[in-house]
């Protein structure tokens, strides 16, 4: 079943895109028969067409298509077995199951892998189970695609529009909680660096002598800088190039488009504009972007040849080795179970590159950005998305709660007056 599983894997993924691929040719809105407006006569040519509204916004995209996916994958593996297949016969009940498989992909050699190109062999939908927060998010997603089939006139239910939670968080996820405490970025910063300096021979300016490993070590600086400094998504830094570095009244920003294909100006703070300089120096390069073609199309985070960029999965895999062999860095320092060291190593080995955007957000609250600078930096459509990273005020509600004792200081107990 396995294998049968994955080649169904392989074929679907294969058809999936080359119907997207037709859909972003050939709008596919010419109606097949009285009831439908969209020209599709299977699942797959359906759930394109619905990609295909998200053409011009990548990352909507892109995230929509691996939700659609995993759906689809899911009944073709549901097919096998013998069960129904095809997107109208999922119901309430056979829901419940597809979001127990979201938390739990089994068996988890066909399902679960690490990043690897989507026609790798070794391709696989999930990195791991979903959390929570995930899960409500792939749901609120598929009830949209099945919402707009519907209207489509391909589909005549929605079963999603039962699920009464699915658009309630979590009471567990009040608070961002996946991200670096203060004391473990800086430990995480100071190895980078630390490791930069190795590299660098004494007396040397960063642009001299550029081997191999100097370079990636210098890159790897750069990232985490940007990532930290920053708070960009992880196609946001792929899509980065150094003409998106702009100065306006005298002052530098960097121009992105985000979620939703909204463009936004984030300022550039000392420290970042310093990491700039270094980086572009490093690349025989000025130290500030120039108004000039060949420099304005230069990736921010390149490959070894200094001018191609490094794609969303190599980015991930980049970030998340760097976690990976701190956690393994942070071990050494043990020195008893449970201790300090031994739980900042777990927080690595869980840590995600998503986990950067995290910690900036969340660090920059805590150095008292204001909520409304915070929320346009983070780019977030709505402040209570943003308020969920202000941890700024726990310590001062545990100092407000810590005067509420058992007994007033300073007073010891006295045993009560009893009447006779």
């Amino acid at each position: 079943m396995e294998e049968s599983t994955h080649d169904g894997i392989t074929a679907l993924v294969g058809h999936l895109e080359g119907e997207l691929s037709r859909a972003q040719q050939h709008a596919q809105l010419t109606a097949a028969d009285d009831r439908s407006l969209i020209r599709a006569r299977t699942d797959v040519e359906a759930v394109a067409a619905w990609l295909n509204e998200y053409r011009h916004s990548a990352q909507t995209l892109r995230a929509y298509r691996k939700e659609a996916e995993r759906l689809l994958l899911w009944l073709k593996a549901e097919g096998e077995q013998g069960r129904e297949s095809a997107l109208a016969s999922l119901d309430r009940e056979r829901l419940e199951h597809f979001e127990a498989f979201l938390a739990d992909p089994q068996p988890a050699e066909v399902w679960i892998g690490s990043v690897r190109a989507r026609k790798h062999p070794q391709w696989r939908p999930f990195r791991g189970p979903l959390a929570p927060a995930s899960r409500r998010q792939s749901l609120v997603i598929l009830q949209g695609m099945y919402a707009w089939l519907i209207e489509a006139g391909y589909l005549s239910r929605n079963p999603f529009r039962l699920m009464r939670d699915k658009r309630r968080m979590d009471n567990r996820t009040l608070r961002i909680e996946r991200y670096l405490e203060r004391p473990l970025w800086d430990w995480l910063w100071g190895r980078i660096e630390a490791h930069c300096e190795e590299l660098t021979p004494l007396g040397a300016s960063p642009e001299d002598g550029v081997s191999r490993k100097r370079f990636v070590a210098e890159r790897q600086r750069f990232l985490f800088a940007f990532a930290y400094l920053m708070a960009p998504r992880i196609a946001e830094m792929a899509a980065a190039r150094m003409g998106d570095i702009v100065k306006r009244e005298g002052q530098w920003w960097w121009r992105v488009i985000g979620k939703g294909a909204k463009l936004a100006e984030i300022p550039l703070p000392p420290p970042m504009l310093e990491a700039l300089v270094r980086w572009r120096r490093l690349l025989g390069l000025s130290d500030l972007p120039q108004a000039l073609p060949a420099d304005e199309s230069l990736p921010l985070l390149a490959r070894l040849d200094g001018t191609t960029a490094l794609g969303d999965n190599q980015l991930y895999r980049l970030i998340k080795q760097t976690f990976t062999q701190a956690a393994a860095d942070m071990r050494q320092r043990i020195q008893s179970p449970g201790d300090a060291s031994e739980l900042m190593a777990r927080t690595l080995d869980q840590a995600s590159p998503h986990w950067l955007r995290h910690t900036a957000i969340t660090h920059q609250a805590q150095a008292g950005v204001e909520l409304r600078f915070l929320s346009r930096s983070a780019r977030h459509s709505r402040l209570d998305t943003t308020s969920r990273y202000l941890h700024a005020e726990d310590s001062e509600w545990q100092q407000q709660m810590a005067r509420h004792s058992l007994a007033t200081p300073g007073h010891p107990p006295e045993a009560p007056e009893h009447d006779s």
